[in-house]
């Protein structure tokens, strides 16, 4: 942020306007560094607040102060800006708020909450259109609008949507698998992913034109309120360009005064990322999108977090009821849409299969079908000469394994490998083998039961090793007292090239 140079120079243009424009009181909220209190000073300011909750940027903020000669002329408080009081904390009412509490998807640092506590308690009363500054408050930044298109983009499909109804062959389509982005979920901080789209591999593809989204008056208490209500707007977008329904993307312009605006669009280069809205659980032919075809929409703010969710794609010519919509209110046009909706959903029907979250680097892992196929094959080799070594048996002239019943003991193969994996699941399916599975998460240890039960695993084929862990005392007992492993599997590297010490560890446990 402290590189983005158009940045500081807007922000610095605006509130020099303002200060000079009759704002004498300052509260610059989330300071973080504390440029935009030192910006407030130096135009001339004679009372400069700023408040940090964070002790690390608090800390900083102190010592960039001192370093520019500024300790003694702004009164920095460690502390949210919910908790600041008039006139325990600050002597009066400010008349002019700066903040830059604002994320990928605008809302998420708390922007709106934050300004609607300043409003009540912190700001005087708004300032007319045409009034001076004089005895009136103001916000930097007054407004944003948001924007988004869709987009057509491999590199997110691979990490949000599960492609593939077989891996290396466990049939996996009976599981709904989803990213943390997809799911409404309390403890989830952002509904959204975060990427600089001019710099994600492989590229992406517009398949609309952009769209307004939603519009923010960050000088209106019943503005900020109404977005804080989370009330949905429904929104019809006519797609131009064929290809797949991948993802919803956004960005904003954020208006810092009348004269000095900034855009974080993908077309340029701010230090802020768009926010990724992924698109799921259509069935498989209904991602592709042709020319004409329009897809419906909802924007809405639950909890002040910015999120677009699908409804649903109407097919050209599919909506083409005889009327016009040119003087349509609003509330007929939505009902319309709801009714086109009931009758058009690409949604799939049917079978409601069992919901599992995975992490985006997992769902890409999943769909990575040569990375699992070249574990089964290596498996398959090491079980192969394990069973003719410890059972004495040949393959005959055809290259066949004597049958199972000829065995006395399964092999026994824990799979160490980090998050999701699997590879129990396909270790299993290569003859007479006990598989452990690794996994900690008790939806994800569902998710390997149901999928084994539909690939024809007996339960005696699957364990956990965390159940037997804190059955024997955190101490992992051999599967039999004159048996050890016979295979270990781990998945060691990152997809960054990094080492995962952590599985490094656990190998050396059950090693």
């Amino acid at each position: 942020m402290l590189n983005d140079v158009k940045r500081n120079r807007m922000f610095q243009k605006a509130i020099e306007n303002a200060v000079q424009a009759g704002c004498k009181t300052v509260l610059d909220i989330g300071t973080g560094t504390g440029i935009l209190s030192m910006f407030a000073t130096s135009a001339g300011a004679p009372h400069v607040y700023a408040c940090e909750l964070s002790k690390t940027m608090f800390d900083v903020a102190c010592e960039v102060m001192a370093a520019n000669d500024m300790e003694g002329k702004i009164k920095l408080l460690h502390m949210k800006s919910n908790d600041v009081q008039v006139p325990e904390h600050i002597p009066e009412r400010v008349s002019l708020v700066v903040t830059e509490t604002v994320d990928a998807g605008l809302f998420g640092e708390g922007i709106v909450e934050t300004l609607i506590h300043a409003w009540k308690n912190l700001l005087l009363e708004p300032k007319p259109k045409d009034a001076n500054c004089d005895g009136y408050g103001q916000v930097i930044p007054a407004g944003a609008e948001v924007y988004g298109m869709i987009v057509d983009c491999p590199e997110i499909r691979r990490h949000h949507r599960i492609f593939v109804n077989e891996v290396a062959g466990v049939i996996v389509d009976t599981v709904q698998f989803a990213s943390p982005v997809h799911c409404r979920s309390s403890d989830l901080n952002e509904p959204y992913a975060t990427e600089k789209m001019s710099r994600v591999p492989g590229g992406y593809k517009a398949l609309s034109q952009p769209f307004l989204a939603l519009t923010a008056d960050f000088n209106s208490l019943q503005d900020l309120e109404r977005i804080a209500s989370g009330k949905t707007c429904r929104i019809s977008v006519v797609v131009q360009e064929q290809g797949l329904l991948d993802c919803f993307i956004t960005w904003f312009v954020l208006h810092l005064d009348n004269e000095h605006s900034l855009s974080t669009a993908p077309s340029e280069e701010t230090c802020w990322e768009q926010a990724v809205f992924p698109i799921q659980n259509l069935p498989a032919d209904g991602y592709f999108v042709n020319p004409g075809d329009t897809v419906l929409l909802d924007v809405s703010c639950p909890d002040c977090y910015l999120r677009l969710d699908l409804v649903t794609v109407i097919r050209a010519g599919a909506a083409d009821s005889g009327v016009s919509t040119d003087d349509m209110t609003m509330e007929s046009e939505v009902d319309l849409c709801d009714a086109l909706a009931s009758l058009h959903t690409t949604h799939q029907t049917g079978t409601v299969r069992e919901l599992c979250v995975l992490e985006p680097i997992e769902i890409a892992l999943l769909n990575n079908v040569t990375y699992h196929q070249s574990f089964k094959n290596a498996i398959s080799k090491v079980i192969s000469a394990l069973t003719r070594r410890e059972n004495g048996t040949l393959r005959n002239e055809n290259g066949a394994l004597a049958p199972e019943e000829c065995f006395l003991d399964p092999l026994y193969v824990l799979d160490v490998s980090e998050g999701f994996s699997i590879l129990p699941l396909i270790a299993a399916q290569l003859g007479k083998v006990k598989s452990y599975s690794s996994v900690e998460e008790k939806q994800h240890c569902a998710t390997l039961e149901s999928l084994s039960e539909r690939n024809s695993i007996s339960k005696e084929s699957l364990e956990f090793w965390l159940n037997q862990l804190e059955a024997n005392g955190d101490v992992l007992q051999r599967p039999k007292s004159d048996k050890l492993w016979s295979v270990i599997i781990l998945d060691v590297v990152e997809p960054c090239g990094l080492i995962r010490q952590d599985v490094m560890e656990k190998c050396a446990i059950a090693r």
